[in-house]
């Protein structure tokens, strides 16, 4: 007949198997936090942050569309792509936090006597002289360089200061946009007839394009939608403004598009293969009028502006 075991033992023995298995559990579970807090979940939520502001137009303004709606959706594109940024900021500096905790865990430790019961020690109350060497021990050296180091505290004065400097180069773009040129025109019909106008800088090609219809009986009975204006020997849509041009250093195919000053056309007074620099006046003309010659030179040198082409130097064709 075999040997009984003290219930006793078996009740320790039960003990034993019940912490190991804790143990084990504990142990799974922190690993797993671990690689879960080390993982980038911010990458797929903001794939295309950084995609081009004037791609993503061209996607939302397909077609024709209305001066105000292609406005309203370039503004709704730059707030939305504002937004994202500020919370990509605020997700890192959550992930980064997350990370720091999971570190300062300590590791479970147990601790297994003879009898069935644990025995948990009274922690004995440190002296000041300890407290005070401890806290010397683990002072931060003063030295040391921590600057890349994450601080909530200067990530947070950095992303003020970034929002401030932005809020001013808005500012500034706007006293920009309100400042006045005289813009040098010629009512194209076959021959020039040349006139100036004063409009702001933050003005688009309609408002330009109104203000030259008021300038010319002939014009008068013509809607904007049906003039065009002609810049470099490209045509500029309505939508563009002055500002555009002059804080990008646009150019065209004849010179630049930011200069709104005179010279005479180098394809009528010299060498129509040389490059200039100098600016000519942009030519108003009639939609119709440009059907019914844009075979014939000098309109069969226009094209549509487009931002994304490199017109290079000027070259007769």
């Amino acid at each position: 007949m075999s040997e009984r075991i003290p219930e006793a033992s078996q009740r320790q023995l039960m003990i034993v198997k019940q912490r190991e298995r804790e143990a084990a559990e504990h142990q799974r579970q922190k690993e797993a936090l671990i690689r879960d807090s080390q993982k980038d979940h911010t990458g797929d939520r903001f794939i295309g942050i950084s995609e081009n502001i004037d791609d993503r137009l061209k996607k939302s303004t397909i077609g024709l569309v209305t001066l105000s709606d292609f406005q309203r959706t370039r503004n709704d594109l730059e707030e939305e792509q504002r937004q994202l940024l500020a919370k990509t900021l605020a997700d890192k500096e959550i992930a980064s936090t997350k990370v720091k905790k999971t570190k300062k865990k300590q590791k479970l430790k147990l601790s297994f006597v003879g009898d069935e019961e644990e025995v948990i020690e009274p922690k004995r109350k440190r002296t000041d002289s300890e407290e005070a060497s401890e806290k010397k021990r683990f002072a931060k050296n003063p030295d040391v360089d921590t600057s890349f180091l994450p601080d909530r505290e200067r990530e947070e004065q950095e992303r003020v200061e970034r929002e401030e400097l932005r809020k001013a180069w808005l500012a500034q773009q706007e006293r920009i946009k309100q400042e006045d040129v005289e813009i040098t025109y010629s009512f194209w019909d076959g021959s020039g007839h040349r006139k100036t106008v004063e409009c702001k800088k933050g003005d688009n090609i309609a408002a330009f394009l109104s203000k030259c219809r008021a300038q010319f009986p002939e014009l008068r009975g013509t809607s904007v939608e049906n003039l065009m204006y002609i810049k470099e020997d490209l045509i500029i849509p309505h939508h563009y403004t002055f500002y555009d041009f002059i804080i990008n250093k646009a150019r065209g195919k004849s010179g630049p598009l930011f200069n709104f000053d005179v010279h005479d056309d180098v394809r009528m007074m010299a060498d129509a293969t040389k490059e200039k620099d100098e600016s000519h006046a942009g030519k108003v003309v009639e939609r119709s009028w440009y059907n019914r010659f844009k075979h014939i030179f000098p309109a069969s040198r226009w094209e549509i502006y487009d931002p994304d082409k490199d017109y290079g130097t000027y070259v007769s064709r």
